[in-house]
């Protein structure tokens, strides 16, 4: 069994701004970003941590940079990235929505068969390298303590998956900025949620 401690990347400008749409958009923490992030490092003092993982993206490693209290430790995977928005990068949902509202009905209906933003990831896609990413640990860090630090969608749509909920459902959950979700993967017993947006 591994323990996770999974979490979403500080405030960024397009958080604060109408939520808009990052993806991969690569853009810093704000202020109350750095200040969610450093909450967060002494919510976790308790723990010790024998893995660090983070996103490429820098609102992600900089989130673990800050939570782990050790830069080195960090270690980032390409796995970990937001999901690919295509077309909705950069806009919140209300403007994409009168834009082009068949695309976020698709995507809403069954986010696996159609892509975000129409040019972006499905979520299936996002999965994949997901699932490849978690089991991963699973085989290398049995029985150790780890910090993932990832981002809403990408967090999101794998607990949506690992709780057998249709994805469709994935935005019923709610991950708050630099917040701690605890969960634990076993070979035998699979995914247990033990907090959510502690």
């Amino acid at each position: 069994m591994i323990t996770i401690c999974l979490l979403r990347h500080g405030e960024t400008a397009y958080n604060a701004d109408g939520n808009k749409y990052c993806g991969r958009t690569d853009i810093p923490l704000t202020e109350k970003g750095m200040a969610q992030a450093n909450r967060m490092k002494a919510l976790l003092k308790d723990y010790s941590f024998d893995q660090v993982f983070s996103s490429p993206l820098i609102r992600a490693r900089t989130t673990a940079e800050i939570a782990a209290g050790n830069k080195d430790l960090v270690q980032t995977d390409d796995r970990l990235i937001e999901v690919d928005f295509g077309q909705w990068e950069g806009k919140s949902s209300e403007e994409f929505r009168a834009e082009d509202p068949d695309s976020w009905n698709n995507w809403l209906s069954d986010p696996t068969a159609f892509r975000a933003g129409n040019t972006g990831e499905n979520a299936s896609q996002v999965l994949e390298r997901l699932n490849d990413f978690y089991q991963e640990l699973m085989d290398k860090y049995d029985g150790q303590t780890i910090l993932v630090v990832g981002h809403n969608g990408v967090n999101r749509l794998f607990m949506a998956s690992q709780l057998e909920m249709p994805l469709r459902n994935y935005r019923k959950i709610v991950q708050e900025n630099s917040a701690l979700t605890l969960i634990t993967l076993d070979k035998h017993n699979g995914f247990n949620l033990l907090k959510l947006n502690a």
